[in-house]
């Protein structure tokens, strides 16, 4: 069964400046190779800024920029993005093969601390993708607090978080990624920013990739920009759940 060559890079991001953000992450992106799946922080472009509802780069040149990244590592590159759409202003997930399809999720909880909910549409969908014989389900930050949307149904091998996770509430983060994990038995991945923001907040990193039974296979270090790497493996993945099927008794619901 296929393994998943998997690649965070958790890096500062610099504020309202798109072009900024896309050379940056030009030089990260040139040097890897030889991965499956490469993901980038929440609003990878802009840092969270409310101000990029009206003022982001159009979303062709970011799908373009994302396109070309990935025909270059033969992977496919994905985080999100402050996108203005035919729905209106949206926190856009995207995932980009290297052939050129494009798949997207619009994030569903937005943050009303930040007034999120005020300046971007919520996302109505769930999505789930297969990329090289992998179930991906793509969530965005403040999703990963609501167990019922990140809900494994038996059609993910791997959630996939990209944030903008503030360094007050890190314990936070870091917990609920594994008891995503642990409760789904599915790999979680979690890509996390460094630095400050246009608006004084402080970002830790601590991104992590999980495997299902909770355990930590890769974890970035604190404040520090880097990259962190993982093989997932499908087969020890299906093993775990025929030996252990807790998900059999999983609750019916129901999710309007």
């Amino acid at each position: 069964m296929p393994g998943l060559k998997l690649t965070l890079l958790q890096q500062p991001l610099v504020w309202m400046d798109g072009p900024a953000n896309l050379r940056h992450f030009d030089i990260q992106l040139e040097a890897i190779t030889g991965r499956d799946l490469i993901v980038l922080p929440e609003m990878f472009t802009t840092g969270f800024a409310m101000e990029a509802a009206q003022q982001s780069m159009p979303e062709a040149e970011v799908v373009a920029w994302l396109r070309e990244k990935a025909q270059q590592t033969g992977a496919m590159v994905a985080g999100s993005a402050a996108l203005q759409t035919e729905r209106g202003p949206v926190n856009r997930f995207l995932l980009v093969e290297p052939e050129g399809n494009v798949h997207f999720y619009d994030k569903r909880h937005l943050f009303r601390m930040a007034d999120e909910h005020h300046h971007y549409v919520a996302g109505e969908a769930r999505l789930v993708i297969e990329w090289r014989g992998w179930r991906i389900l793509p969530l965005v930050c403040y999703d990963l607090r609501f167990p019922v949307w990140s809900r494994n149904r038996n059609d993910y091998d791997l959630a996939l978080y990209v944030a903008n996770w503030p360094a007050p509430r890190s314990l936070h983060w870091q917990s609920l990624l594994v008891a995503r994990a642990i409760e789904n038995q599915a790999y979680v991945a979690g890509c996390n920013r460094v630095g400050s923001d246009g608006n004084g907040h402080h970002y830790r990193g601590d991104s992590r990739i999980v495997s299902p039974q909770g355990e930590i296979l890769a974890e970035g270090v604190a404040h520090q920009a880097m990259r962190l790497d993982a093989e997932l493996s499908l087969s020890a993945l299906r093993e775990y759940r025929e030996k252990f099927p807790a998900w059999q008794d999983a609750d019916p619901f129901t999710l309007s």
